[in-house]
């Protein structure tokens, strides 16, 4: 079992508030135009696109909606080709390092954003390359641990599941991103309820972080993901479980 920082938790319950806003189906259809127009429209031979159907079905998107999107993707919208997948790179306060994945029809708006979003909350945005050495690319699937055991998730170890991290309210499943898809079905067949599965970006190494310095990180983060074309952000801080609860608070 390996660490856990404390961000992870509150990234969690992010996404639990982040579902119920009206633009993330937007950001969901998009997450599926895109791996539709790299890797195809047959959901079984695109893990990318599976990943983002299986996403979007988690955030309960009507089917129709998922369709479109598909289509869109493989050639039945005009606009397709015009969205790209885009990482931006930068550090917020504290010198804590951010990774940005976006998806755009236009890199120069939204890098004049992200760069606007950085310097006004005290960050900069960096280089291509800057920060992404202190990030892996891992799946990560999110079980309750307050219902679930650690013994549970032998399923997902013996479908090819890396590692295990421990916090009070979650487990994070690690995989390799193409074994995302394969571990979760684990976990289902064997009747463990997956609250989310994603490809993401876990840092090597974490920045602690009191109160003051991790409301300007937040702040950061919250302002970045309101942009329409974000997908996901990334950062490698971590913070006490004081710190959470009087964030939280």
């Amino acid at each position: 079992m390996s660490g856990h920082s404390k961000w992870a938790s509150i990234k969690h319950k992010k996404a639990i508030v982040d579902s119920r806003k009206g633009k993330l189906f937007t950001k969901l259809a998009r997450a599926i135009t895109v791996a539709a127009k790299e890797g195809g429209g047959d959901i079984d031979g695109n893990p990318s696109l599976a990943l983002a159907v299986q996403k979007a079905r988690d955030a309960s998107m009507p089917k129709d909606n998922i369709e479109r999107a598909i289509a869109k993707g493989t050639g039945a919208g005009a606009d397709a080709d015009a969205i790209e997948n885009v990482v931006y790179e930068g550090y917020g306060p504290g010198g804590v390092a951010v990774l940005v994945e976006a998806m755009t029809d236009n890199r120069n708006r939204t890098g004049a954003e992200m760069r606007h979003t950085f310097g006004k909350h005290g960050g900069n945005l960096g280089e291509p390359g800057s920060v992404a050495y202190l990030f892996d690319k891992k799946g990560v699937l999110v079980v309750d641990a307050e219902r679930y055991g650690e013994d549970d998730l032998m399923p997902a170890i013996e479908a090819g599941a890396e590692d295990i991290a421990v916090d009070d309210d979650v487990f994070e499943v690690l995989t390799e991103p193409a074994d995302v898809a394969s571990v979760r079905q684990a976990l289902t067949d064997a009747g463990i309820e997956v609250q989310s599965a994603e490809v993401a970006h876990r840092p090597r190494t974490t920045v602690p972080l009191d109160e003051d310095g991790a409301r300007k990180v937040l702040k950061l983060i919250d302002a970045l993901e309101d942009n329409d074309d974000v997908d996901a952000v990334h950062a490698n801080f971590d913070v006490s479980a004081d710190v959470m609860e009087a964030i939280a608070g």
